[in-house]
């Protein structure tokens, strides 16, 4: 194991995240190669009184990793191989491995996947822990709905660090720690190192018996609408009618299932609203069901469609995409997921918000997001609204199954805006925070848990839950997470993790009694 210190050159590439709002100061960083390090290096802050941190791959939107309370960042991203386990019968990832190189170990090998999210370079740690969704979410669930164990250094009473090994099994002793690593969100009981991934009811001892199958190729879309030739009735039915259609659509044995539509509002600035379609393309009618999609949204949009020619935060443009593609499955999915040079950007500022739709949106809602993408407030291209397809296969699974609760919403919603220089916080903080509260001011400025909203997605921390300056309703930043499941979460925390070692601003906190 390497320890990098303050002295070290490479120190400043290893204090700080994909968000340089978030530089940390710790005295080390441990370069983790084996769980036995991991141990150990708990093992020596807990002896020590030093508050550690974990870093899986720098995507963490808040500062809960990087911040001047950290003394050491226990960096995985060296623990990162990916193999089938036979003892376990089950496929092993190490928390360090980042979602592409899964993907391609997983289908180059064996045909099978994990359905988790697109940005290619996010780290398992985490991802997983908070439940973990992605393009095939509607047809083939949640990363959390296949995982069948993981492994988690924690810290017990005494003050002794152990690895432990959490399963699904109904006679596990450990199974509550499994489940709190199914939506839990990470930093909360322990250093993960290691998921073994099996689908419930898998027959066989091979891997390509025991995952999902992606679709062997997709139909890839992309088509825009220029923001100077739509007209705010056009906006209004466009998202509407996306919201319409995911209502419809969410059984999962239907041809729907297999399709994932990306709805991006960008700031007016950007100069075009994108439409991003991945289609299963070995199902009966795929064309059909792509064009069928496309002709719902469109409705009572006279603008004409055109190619896809500006990147929209995190996706590159896509002007070749105007005709559908029929790519082969992990070609769209790297293409997807790597081809914006944003996501490298070393001098990107961020900040980012959630929210999870059971219904359609009310009229004010889509008022209020035509007024903030149309506000002068900014000049920002990067700033946007993101519609994700969500439901199907998700939410065939009970909310208390696993941690994750949001099993009744049919869309989610992601919040995010881009800049590079400091002097510029104030005012895209400012413009973010007022879209997201001015949309939901009847509810205390947050998507408090009902029969339209869903609370916030874990993987997507927002500091300014916790603040009743911006959250003046009456549900807690955890509520909005977890629901009902907090307080099961804490008990969990109070068996695995008693001394509250593993802590952040928003982590589950232990119960009173």
């Amino acid at each position: 194991m390497v320890t990098v210190a303050r002295s070290d050159r490479q120190y400043p590439d290893l204090t700080s995240g994909y968000n340089q709002r978030w530089i940390g100061t710790p005295e080390s960083v441990a370069m983790i190669e084996s769980v036995e390090q991991v141990v150990h290096v708990v093992q020596e802050a807990v002896r020590d009184g030093r508050r550690i941190s974990v870093n899986g791959a720098g995507h963490c939107f808040e500062d809960f990793v990087y911040n001047d309370d950290v003394d050491v960042v226990v960096n995985m991203k060296n623990l990162d191989g990916v193999y089938f386990d036979p003892r376990m019968n089950a496929v092993a990832v190490e928390a360090g491995a980042n979602l592409l190189n899964v993907y391609e170990k997983l289908y180059e090998s064996w045909g099978v996947t994990i359905p988790g999210g697109i940005c290619y370079s996010v780290g398992v740690g985490g991802h997983v822990s908070g439940g973990g969704w992605g393009a095939l979410c509607r047809k083939h669930g949640l990363v959390v709905d296949h995982l069948y164990a993981v492994e988690v250094v924690v810290v017990e009473k005494s003050g002794k660090a152990r690895s432990v090994v959490a399963t699904r099994e109904k006679g596990d002793p450990n199974r509550e720690l499994w489940w709190a690593h199914t939506g839990g969100g990470g930093g909360n009981f322990g250093v993960v190192t290691r998921y073994w991934f099996r689908s419930p009811g898998s027959a066989g001892d091979t891997p390509d018996a025991l995952l999902p199958k992606p679709p062997s190729h997709v139909l890839l879309s992309a088509v825009s609408l220029p923001w100077n030739k739509i007209s705010e009735k056009e906006f209004f039915r466009l998202v509407s009618n996306y919201g319409d259609w995911h209502e419809a659509n969410t059984r999962p044995d239907s041809g729907a299932a297999g399709l994932f539509g990306l709805l991006v509002l960008n700031h007016r600035s950007n100069g075009q609203i994108g439409l991003i379609t991945q289609v299963d393309a070995t199902m009966p009618r795929a064309r059909e069901i792509l064009d069928e999609y496309l002709a719902f949204l469109l409705r009572g949009v006279d603008s004409p469609v055109e190619p896809m020619t500006v990147s929209m935060g995190e996706y590159t443009a896509m002007p070749d995409c105007f005709e559908p593609q029929r790519l082969p499955w992990l070609q769209a999915t790297r293409y997807l997921g790597t081809s914006n040079t944003e996501l490298n950007n070393p001098t990107r500022r961020a900040d980012y918000k959630s929210g999870y739709m059971r219904r359609n949106f009310p009229d004010k809602h889509i008022a209020t997001m035509y007024d903030s993408l149309t506000s002068t407030e900014i000049d920002n291209p990067s700033a946007s609204m993101h519609l994700q397809g969500f439901g199907g296969r998700v939410n065939t699974v009970d909310s208390s199954s696993t941690a994750f609760p949001h099993r009744n919403s049919v869309f989610k919603l992601y919040w995010q805006v881009l800049w590079s220089e400091a002097d510029d916080d104030a005012k895209h903080l400012a413009w973010l925070r007022n879209f997201y509260g001015d949309l939901y001011q009847d509810t205390g400025g947050v998507p408090v848990p009902n029969d339209v909203t869903d609370g916030c997605y874990v993987n997507y921390p927002d500091i300014d839950l916790s603040s009743p300056e911006f959250n003046q309703s009456e549900v807690p930043w955890y509520r909005l997470y977890y629901k009902d499941n907090y307080e099961r979460l804490q008990q969990v925390k109070k068996t695995w993790d008693p001394r509250d070692v593993f802590r952040h601003a928003q982590s589950v906190r232990l119960p009173e009694r």
